[in-house]
C-alpha cells in the first residue's frame, strides 16, 4: 500500500479537478508532455555515451 503522502497528493489532485473543470486538462497535458520530453532527453543523452544502445537495451529488459 502506498503511504499517506501519496493518498494526500491524489486527494489534492481530485479537489483541483473538481474545482477547475475547465483548466485541469491543459495542466495535466502539459505535465504529461513534459514527462515524455524528459524521457526522450534522457535516452538521447544515454545514446551519446559509450555503449549507449546496450545500456538502453538493458534498461528495457529490467522493465519486463
Amino acid at each position: 500500500m502506498r503511504d499517506k503522502t501519496h493518498i494526500g497528493q491524489v486527494e489534492k489532485w481530485a479537489k483541483f479537478v473538481r474545482d477547475n473543470p475547465d483548466s485541469w486538462k491543459k495542466e495535466h497535458t502539459e505535465f504529461i508532455n513534459s514527462q515524455i520530453i524528459k524521457s526522450w532527453n534522457f535516452y538521447n543523452r544515454l545514446l551519446a555515451t559509450p555503449n549507449g544502445m546496450a545500456k538502453i537495451e538493458k534498461l528495457r529488459k529490467l522493465k519486463g
